[in-house]
């Protein structure tokens, strides 16, 4: 206990001496800001005392020095006015009134009295996996403080995932060194230092936006590079203090808590790039995000040996039971959740709307797969167009009747002796295809959502940019292999019973007798890279598709 004690004194120790380091900082920035205005001073008060001389040389420049003194006083003025009302920036989350979640309210609050540290004044979600302290004592932001709680402390932002995966016990391990930091952040020195730092960078985008505040901009960097070690020293110290403090607090749980960290990320990840994605390049959103990262995850167990034995966890309290109404919470943090990482509005409206776990596959997967079969038709027909070139003369009279979207003519298309150049043409052609849709929705009507918002892939509203894509953009031969997906899984629905379905882990899937047909993708690469399309109409047989059946397209 002795050393535990040691380490968090030293933590804390060094903490506030890199603060009063920042201190420092602003000290000597004040003390160049009045240096003019106390030399002129000095001067003045010479002259006016006959200690010098009016014909001197001295005396002759108090004028000059005044003028000097009074200008940068004003710039001062005026550094120190937008570093003292610049909002600092502020993470978006969706706030939680202790009314909707008094349970995690007063798990937060005991487990700051355990520690011996202030309790949050006000806990909101964030739709990541993380979790941290968010100093909100701007005017502008300031939250109600909550009963018992004070005013000036920082707002705890957890990690929605985390609330529906894991355990009560789980989550209160896991935040206890995060809540342990409140601790250092009431100390007066370092809330200061963080003021003044929050202050800065605050100026800096203020001056950035403003071209008028270009010196502003320009004295806030210079004094955020004198500062930035410092600053940096700090946190580091307040983050060893805290995790020291944290130690007496559930040691055992936070290790089997950090495994359940690696593991909701790993499906988080997975379920926005597989399953949020396709939904939103639609104009439609999950409204279930956070229950469907548990499906994920028990899913990732049941498949991973890593895995093994967390979904055996899921008997005991899971910590979404803390709020009252988990349902609305979920939807509100699915809402952010399309926000931040595609661009979305930030409230449902015309092509902007939120789809349910059991609507998803007939809504989203079904209609995923219509639109790209009518794409790669619409583009397949184009290629063959400008294929049919006559050597002398006029190309000859086309039929006018236009030839149906069906299997069997993709697969005629691509194994003939034009295979590889028609499917070179048809990548080609369907990339520079979603790249105009892209740009045609961008440029479109606005949706209800705010100043600024867009459609699902245009700019978000608030002038933050959209975090996806995080998966790297698709090559010509990615693209053709997902269309010719689609038109076969269209087919198979159409002709052979197959329905639409959803894999928690890698998205929309086609289910042929209730069990998911993985083995498709096989052998539609075996078509797209070698032109072989033996293994595709093997597979069409034992399915029982009819490939020269016109598949529904739109």
């Amino acid at each position: 206990m002795i050393g535990l004690v040691a380490g968090t004194e030293a933590g804390a120790h060094a903490a506030r001496t890199r603060a009063l380091a920042v201190l420092r900082v602003r000290s000597t920035a004040l003390a160049v800001a009045l240096l003019p205005a106390a030399a002129a001073v000095v001067l003045l008060t010479g002259s006016l005392t006959g200690r010098i001389p009016d014909g001197s040389a001295a005396g002759a420049a108090g004028p000059a020095v005044t003028a000097a003194a009074l200008v940068v006083l004003a710039l001062a003025g005026v550094v120190a006015a937008v570093v003292v009302r610049a909002r600092p920036a502020l993470s978006p989350t969706v706030p939680v009134p202790e009314e909707t979640a008094p349970d995690l309210y007063r798990l937060v609050r005991d487990l700051a009295d355990r520690l011996d540290v202030p309790a949050p004044s006000a806990i909101a979600l964030t739709p990541d996996c993380d979790s941290w302290l968010e100093d909100r004592t701007h005017p502008a932001h300031r939250p109600r403080p909550a009963p018992g709680g004070r005013g000036a402390a920082p707002v705890l932002v957890i990690g929605s995932p985390f609330l529906w995966w894991m355990r009560v016990a789980e989550l209160r391990a896991l935040l206890a060194p995060v809540v342990a930091g409140t601790g250092p952040s009431a100390q007066p020195d370092i809330a200061a230092a963080r003021r003044f730092v929050r202050g800065l960078d605050a100026a800096v985008a203020v001056a950035a936006r403003r071209p008028p505040l270009a010196f502003v901009g320009w004295t806030a960097r210079v004094l955020l590079r004198s500062c930035r070690e410092h600053a940096a020293e700090m946190e580091r110290g307040v983050a060893a203090a805290a995790a020291e403090r944290a130690q007496t607090v559930d040691y055992g749980l936070r290790i089997v808590a950090q495994e359940q960290v690696g593991l909701a990320y790993a499906g988080w990840d997975r379920l926005l790039n597989r399953v949020a994605l396709p939904a939103w390049r639609m104009g439609r959103w999950p409204s279930r995000l956070d229950a469907g990262v548990v499906s994920a995850l028990t899913e990732l167990s049941r498949r991973d040996r890593l895995a093994e034995g967390f979904a055996s966890r899921l008997g005991e309290r899971p910590a979404c039971d803390l709020l009252e109404e988990p349902g609305v919470i979920d939807e509100a943090a699915s809402l952010l959740a399309a926000r931040l990482f595609h661009g979305g509005p930030d409230r449902p409206g015309p092509g902007w709307t939120p789809v349910s776990w059991s609507q998803y596959p007939e809504e989203v997967v079904d209609r995923k797969w219509r639109l790209e079969a009518a794409r790669l038709h619409r583009v397949l027909e184009d290629v063959l167009d400008d294929l049919t070139v006559c050597p002398a003369g006029p190309p000859p009279l086309a039929d006018a009747t236009p030839a149906p979207p069906t299997v069997a003519r993709v697969l005629d298309r691509l194994t003939g002796p034009a295979g590889p150049g028609v499917g070179a043409r048809l990548g080609a052609r369907l990339s520079a295809e979603l790249a105009r849709e892209a740009g045609h929705r961008a440029a479109g009507p606005r949706p209800p959502g705010g100043p600024g918002a867009r459609g699902a892939d245009g700019p978000r509203c608030d002038g933050l940019v959209p975090l996806f894509p995080p998966q790297p953009p698709r090559s010509d031969r990615e693209l053709l292999t997902d269309h010719v997906t689609a038109m076969v899984c269209c087919a198979a629905v159409d002709t052979a019973g197959a329905v639409p379905g959803l894999d928690w882990l890698d998205g929309p899937a086609l289910l042929v007798g209730g069990a998911r047909r993985a083995d498709l993708a096989r052998t539609v690469l075996s078509l797209v890279e070698d032109g072989d399309g033996e293994p595709l109409r093997a597979w069409l047989g034992e399915v029982g598709v009819r490939p020269e059946k016109p598949v529904r397209l739109g």
